[in-house]
């Protein structure tokens, strides 16, 4: 057939658009398969309403057919109203009264969220600095070498870890210089690096189970059981873990601790117990891995300075954005031993998954220039009248109710009549309250004889809207149990 000129007013002149795959079988006439095809994409949603095709020339070329044959299945689409097409405009998916079946993705985003989400672990999402950030954005950028732009560094880039390692040092009294910092996508991407089976970081007299925090974080126990590291609980008071059960855990070369604030139940490890567990490392041989998740955040006082800088070759130090600016950034660092610098980067490996170079440059661009540090006192005085909103409506409507953990984070722990967590976490499900129970973080193998279990909740203070938390709070006292 010969193509008539001007026989397909739609088409621009010279073939421009979108690109689209299609998957044509190789049989049939093949007009007819595009057309089924097409019908197919719009069907299942693929292609939605409005989205825009290419010319038939450029689709002609694409899929190596006659132009003639692209331009007469568009012309029939069109005519079965699948299509539209306007002169100047190109063909466009049509508006359809056929709903699109939806799929698993569509159903779980619409599903409802809780009414006041009380749940520890997030920042306040509102108050990231975006002015702040995007002008350190703006001058990282225009001040970053060609080579910034290229593969990168898997240890992270050296203008990051330089600004790292004067902050850490001046806000957290961590020792290290940018040669042993090591940035990586948070903390969990950094206990997968020293984990990892193929090729552990851990020299054999480091490995073994792992001593960790009766309470703390099921996410990473569930990770290192991953990983085929077997966890023993160390028991915590009011002075944080009890290190000197270390002693009698002949096999434990590594524990992993948070010593600034202890996750969940609050309150920094005892002098004493710091530098016994340094002791400890020392004369195992072994390593602390500190956890320094969210050491700036202390308001009753300055904030309590890193074990690191006890022994900056028996603690391995691991922080991150995530509480201080945002989980969403993926930013992550570890201040290493030195004699662990290079295992590390050999499981980091040349092609790792790592930091993008540009939020790195932004956020060295972001400390250097005191941005970080006016952010940090910020949501420090904000993060306060928070806490102490949540003190004050606790005093008034349930003063029976023992609050503890508030010197320092995100969250508060309320301790509860034993035998009523349960049924006061069923209560705030049915009022639409997300908050969690202190059981969830208790570590299974945890005897009653080593640590009697303890009844309460983690109460999240930063997540809620400023409009919405006078509600929550009020909410959370009605799910309160009376005094006994």
């Amino acid at each position: 057939m010969t193509e008539t000129p001007g026989a397909h007013p739609t088409e621009p002149a010279h073939p421009t658009g979108n690109d689209l795959h299609l998957d044509l079988p190789a049989v049939g006439g093949r007009r007819a398969v595009l057309m089924a095809a097409l019908r197919e994409a719009i069907r299942s949603g693929r292609l939605v309403p409005g989205t825009r095709l290419p010319p038939y020339r450029s689709l002609a070329a694409d899929l190596g057919l006659a132009r003639n044959t692209a331009a007469e299945a568009y012309a029939e689409l069109v005519a079965e109203g699948w299509l539209t097409a306007r002169q100047g405009s190109g063909t466009t998916v049509a508006e359809r009264a056929a709903p699109v079946p939806p799929t698993r993705a569509r159903r779980s985003s619409v599903r409802p969220g809780p009414v006041h989400d009380l749940r520890q672990g997030q920042p306040d999402a509102a108050s990231f600095p975006r002015t702040a950030w995007l002008a350190a954005a703006r001058r990282a950028l225009t001040a970053a070498p060609n080579e910034a732009f290229g593969p990168g560094d898997p240890q992270g880039r050296r203008e990051l870890r330089t600004a790292l390692a004067d902050y850490l040092a001046r806000a957290r009294g961590v020792r290290t210089d940018p040669d042993r910092i090591v940035v990586c996508s948070g903390f969990a991407h950094a206990l997968r690096l020293l984990f990892d089976g193929s090729a552990p970081v851990l020299a054999p007299a480091e490995r073994g189970p792992l001593a960790v925090e009766a309470y703390g974080l099921g996410f990473h126990r569930g990770l290192l059981a991953a990983a085929g590291v077997a966890t023993v609980p160390l028991p915590i008071d009011e002075q944080g873990a009890r290190v000197g059960a270390l002693a009698h855990l002949p096999d434990v070369r590594t524990a992993l601790l948070t010593p600034a604030h202890q996750f969940p139940t609050g309150g920094p490890l005892h002098a004493g117990r710091r530098a016994a567990v340094v002791d400890w490392a020392r004369g195992r041989g072994g390593l602390l891995l500190e956890d320094d998740y969210d050491g700036e955040f202390r308001y009753d006082r300055q904030p309590v300075g890193a074990v690191q800088g006890l022994d900056p070759e028996r603690v391995l130090y691991l922080g991150s954005t995530s509480k201080s600016l945002s989980p969403a950034l993926r930013l992550g660092w570890m201040v290493v031993p030195d004699h662990l610098v290079d295992r590390v980067l050999a499981v980091k490996g040349e092609r790792e998954g790592w930091a993008s170079a540009l939020d790195q440059l932004t956020l060295a661009e972001f400390i250097d220039s005191g941005g970080y540090d006016r952010h940090v006192r910020r949501m420090r005085r904000r993060y306060r009248d928070r806490r102490d909103q949540l003190v004050a409506e606790l005093a008034t409507n349930a003063p029976h109710i023992q609050v503890s953990g508030i010197a320092a984070g995100l969250h508060a722990v309320l301790r509860l009549e034993p035998g009523t967590e349960r049924s006061v976490l069923k209560a705030a499900a049915y009022r639409g309250l997300a908050l969690d129970g202190l059981a969830d973080y208790r570590h299974p193998a945890v005897t009653p004889e080593a640590m009697p279990p303890t009844d309460g909740l983690v109460v999240g203070y930063a997540t809620p809207p400023d409009h919405a938390y006078p509600a929550a709070l009020a909410a959370l006292c009605d799910i309160l149990p009376p005094s006994a």
